[in-house]
């Protein structure tokens, strides 16, 4: 919340924190108004939807990273690896082309994303026996295909009308962002986010493994199924509102368990919370720090590529075996 007010009140047009609190509380409780109508504007009409689509969008992609990471064992995993961002972004990038609207775009890219996971679980379920295994090829080939669509889309389009605006698009941003998009992104998000933290101790189960979840009693194949469900219900979401955000589902899960330790009780829903407040960052960041605002997703793989270089570096024995031998 801290953050929050704080990325309100910062802008080319700054309003005192203090004020934005006062304002806030005012569309409740009868407060005496104390702020121009400049500021009311500023904040409620142009930085709420923001602010709000980026913790709702952070809190449920660093969710997705947590339960991919900890389904799959490995730390590198993440939401991408369904290939359910290719499938949206396709979608998305296919409605930028033929010029359709906004209702358009999230409607193309949420179906993008949805017909994606279709098609992995379809894959894997071509070789039983090996679920995880079949899952990570398909998620690789079918994110292959569909973003080798969206290279031959962007080949193809307008260079000087469409290219652009899809060019931007993909690099991912919230500058568009609108209370209608919020509640078009909470449609999927916030049930799947609940459903994910209603079964996080079942998270911890999966994570050692199908035999010793079958052991005492879980069926790992029907509940890897409805947390993937809901990775891809999330990642469609966010995609089909703001674009490609990449990195945030893979850099705030193991900042989490630097602090709070492996139990995915604890994990996951501070991830969402933590994730909040980074992607709110972010945003701030992207449109304070130039004149012209940059896209979010440079900025999250700015921070995440270096991340990641040193996540490979204090895991190579445990990804690979020992480097020495």
């Amino acid at each position: 919340m801290v953050v929050a007010v704080v990325a309100l009140a910062v802008g080319r047009y700054s309003v005192p924190p203090n004020e934005i609190v006062r304002m806030l509380l005012g569309q409740v409780f009868p407060l005496e108004r104390t702020w121009y109508a400049k500021e009311e504007s500023v904040v409620l009409d142009v930085r709420l939807p923001r602010v709000l689509l980026a913790m709702l969008i952070g809190a449920g992609l660093s969710m997705t990273g947590a339960v991919m990471q900890a389904v799959f064992r490995n730390p590198l995993a993440s939401a991408q690896i369904l290939g359910v961002s290719s499938g949206a972004a396709f979608g998305g990038v296919l409605t930028l082309l033929f010029g359709l609207g906004s209702f358009a775009l999230v409607s193309g890219a949420f179906f993008g994303g949805i017909a994606a996971l279709v098609l992995v679980l379809a894959i894997a379920r071509t070789v039983p026996g090996a679920p995880l295994l079949m899952i990570i090829l398909g998620g690789t080939v079918v994110g292959a295909m569909f973003q080798a669509m969206v290279s031959f889309i962007t080949y193809i389009a307008d260079p000087y009308q469409d290219l652009p605006t899809i060019i931007f698009w993909l690099m991912g941003s919230l500058a568009t962002a609108s209370f209608g998009k919020v509640v078009i992104a909470a449609v999927p998000v916030l049930p799947a986010v609940a459903i994910m933290l209603a079964l996080r101790w079942r998270v911890n189960i999966l994570s050692m493994g199908d035999e010793d979840a079958m052991a005492i009693g879980v069926r790992p194949e029907r509940i890897r199924m409805v947390l993937l469900l809901c990775v891809a219900l999330v990642t469609a979401g966010a995609v089909s509102v703001a674009g490609v955000v990449s990195w945030v589902g893979l850099v705030v899960p193991h900042l989490v368990r630097m602090v709070v330790g492996m139990d995915n009780r604890r994990v996951l829903p501070i991830s969402a919370l933590v994730g909040a407040a980074y992607l709110v960052v972010i945003d701030t960041l992207s449109r304070t720090i130039s004149p012209a605002e940059i896209p979010i997703g440079i900025l999250t793989a700015i921070i995440g590529a270096p991340f990641f270089v040193g996540l490979l570096i204090t895991n190579r024995k445990r990804l690979w075996g020992s480097v020495d031998a």
